[in-house]
């Protein structure tokens, strides 16, 4: 196995098991979310649909067929972490950190699963 496919594996799998846990909070502490959610003034029934949306998510990613859903799989989790950084900045959250390391994960799934993938 080559440096660049571990790379790709260890960020697709600590990418991978961030957003499932984050989907099994959101399905099993729905009230504790929601909270979070009035903090951050997004809507509270938005809650179980981004859990189901995160599970999709990592499940098309892993599979990786087909393309294109594979890619706006990809393009879902960016926003979905680039907006999370925004609403804990805006509050002063010391939380940012794990939606940047989520970026981080993210990116570098996407770029070195491209190469390995060529």
């Amino acid at each position: 196995m080559t440096a660049q496919k571990t790379i790709y594996w260890i960020a697709t799998g600590l990418l991978s098991t961030l957003f499932l846990y984050s989907a099994f909070m959101y399905l099993t502490d729905t009230a504790v979310i929601e909270g979070y959610y009035q903090d951050f003034q997004y809507p509270t029934y938005l809650v179980i649909p981004m859990a189901l949306a995160k599970v999709l998510a990592i499940i098309f990613i892993l599979l990786r067929k087909p393309k294109w859903v594979m890619e706006w799989a990809y393009a879902g989790l960016f926003f979905d972490m680039a907006l999370a950084s925004f609403a804990h900045y805006s509050i002063n959250d010391p939380a940012i950190t794990l939606p940047l390391v989520g970026i981080i994960l993210l990116l570098t799934s996407y770029f070195f699963g491209k190469i390995v993938r060529a």
